[in-house]
């Protein structure tokens, strides 16, 4: 016994010594977040109710009334909603999240997953980029694979045309290479250069490798102006085919042409839903799009003095158009095209010439009608998404998800706020398939948020689009506190999502 004593004695003085110099190693295993007095609005679009939350290990450790214990953290939630941190199913911080992991602009509004990849453009490969963020992001990640992505791997420069056989066989082994890397499923932006040519049965053949993997297709159609109808029984038809569900992305009417015929896309998109086909959209509460400046001119005619001229009235005329970059000439940028072309003693049509000839640029376009934009936001079949992300120069990129509950909720009474949140929380999260988060209940994940009703607006502006929102009192994500009392705390929970 003496012998055996002396034995575990060097053993137990080290293990009180790494205690003493390690304290934080047991604390962190044994600390605990309890936010108390909070208005529960747990996501399912159920009546909000009064009560606490345990934050534990990462996840929910128990919803109700809760005793505090000496391992807790208390935070005092009185006047406060907490809810599920809020999923950007379409979100283009790509670049971003590479460059500021702390990813400010987009916890400030209470987003705690971004799924990035929309629009037909992704990373790739996908686990390349994942690598990359592994550890060092402020929020969770997941993506899609773009279709004009895989277009560019196979086809390069050489795009303007219809894929052959062998071109889209090389296409698909691709797709079926990301999507056992975790994509979500294929994302395509047939308005934009690279996707225009693909044609329907293209698409059809590349949805079909996402169905084999439980992916989705999410798209940005060919048309969201006089052919939006049409575009929208295209995006239904490659979904029936491919037997997959279709998310229709940034769901709008986007010039004054076709300024109140929402009421005719809900429609088809409600007689499809009746019959069974599993489809659903996303929106950002905005009437100003942002885009290319050659979406303009759907012909593709783009020295055509009538066409661009056509153009530039369709969205309401050239003071309607909002320079945001061009990288021929940065002085362009922040300005309208009636402005700069006023200064050039130039038309309108003729700056557009140039700055396509020069490389083109990123545009805001004010040509949206806000009843269009209520009628899709009240369905329930539409989520919340930014089509933003970090640096973006549109504010939505900042401002989507308190504007939603400042203005649409508070201020317009559109829907309540239980129905706001389930468009931002549980919603996109069932669309994904993520079973552990976007919803308030015990066992997920605690990405949570915490603000105040009374206050939550947006103050992004299209002068300013990177100032931050009021009103977002705390974010969590996986548990971890990462924007407080209006700053970054500088943490890096943010886990990569996998489909």
């Amino acid at each position: 016994m003496k012998n055996m004593f002396r034995s575990t004695l060097p053993l137990a003085l080290f293990v009180a010594l790494y205690i003493l110099a390690f304290p934080s190693v047991d604390l962190a295993q044994n600390r605990s977040i309890l936010i108390r007095n909070a208005s529960i609005v747990e996501g399912t679009g159920a009546p909000v109710f009064a009560g606490d939350l345990r934050i534990k290990n990462s996840k929910i450790a128990k919803v109700g009334k809760i005793k505090p214990s000496s391992n807790d953290e208390v935070i005092d939630a009185t006047g406060l909603v907490l809810a599920p941190g809020f999923i950007d199913i379409h979100n283009h911080s790509e670049s971003g999240l590479l460059r500021e992991g702390t990813a400010a602009n987009q916890v400030s509004q209470g987003i705690t997953t971004v799924i990035v990849g929309p629009d037909g453009g992704s990373p790739f490969p996908i686990e390349d980029y994942f690598a990359k963020l592994d550890g060092k992001v402020a929020v969770n990640v997941g993506a899609f694979i773009g279709h004009a992505t895989l277009r560019e791997q196979v086809m390069k420069g050489d795009y303007v045309r219809k894929a052959t056989d062998a071109e889209i066989a090389e296409m698909q082994k691709l797709l079926e290479q990301s999507m056992k890397e975790g994509a979500f499923g294929l994302s395509s932006g047939l308005e934009y250069d690279v996707g225009f040519s693909a044609s329907t049965e293209e698409l059809i053949a590349l949805a079909r490798i996402s169905a084999k993997h439980k992916g989705i297709y999410m798209t940005h159609m060919r048309d969201e102006e006089e052919g939006m109808l049409d575009a929208l029984r295209e995006a239904i038809r490659i979904g029936r085919e491919a037997k997959l569900p279709v998310q229709i992305s940034h769901i709008k009417m986007g010039n004054r042409n076709v300024w109140g015929e929402s009421a005719n896309a809900i429609a088809l998109i409600e007689e499809t839903r009746n019959a069974g086909f599993d489809i659903t959209a996303d929106a950002y509460p905005y009437t100003a799009w942002a885009s290319t400046i050659t979406v303009l001119v759907p012909s593709r005619k783009h020295e055509d003095r009538d066409e661009i001229e056509k153009g530039l009235n369709n969205v309401g005329g050239a003071d309607k158009v909002l320079i945001t970059s061009h990288a021929a000439n940065r002085a362009y940028e922040m300005r309208t095209m009636s402005d700069i072309a006023a200064s050039k003693n130039i038309s309108p049509v003729d700056l557009y010439i140039e700055i396509v000839k020069n490389g083109g640029a990123g545009v805001v376009c004010n040509s949206m009608n806000e009843d269009d934009v209520k009628a899709f936001y009240t369905q329930p079949w539409v989520m919340v998404s930014s089509d933003g992300g970090i640096g973006s120069r549109h504010p939505r990129g900042t401002g989507t998800f308190t504007r939603v509950l400042g203005k649409f909720v508070r201020e317009n009474k559109w829907f309540g706020l239980e129905e706001a949140v389930r468009k931002m929380s549980a919603m996109p999260a069932a669309r994904l398939g993520l079973k552990d988060r976007g919803l308030i209940k015990k066992g997920l994940k605690a990405d949570l948020v915490l603000f105040d009703p009374a206050t939550v607006i947006d103050r992004a502006t299209f002068a300013e689009p990177q100032v931050f929102s009021i009103g977002m009192k705390a974010v969590f994500v996986n548990g971890v506190n990462v924007w407080d009392g209006g700053k970054i705390t500088g943490q890096l929970p943010g886990k990569i999502l996998r489909r």
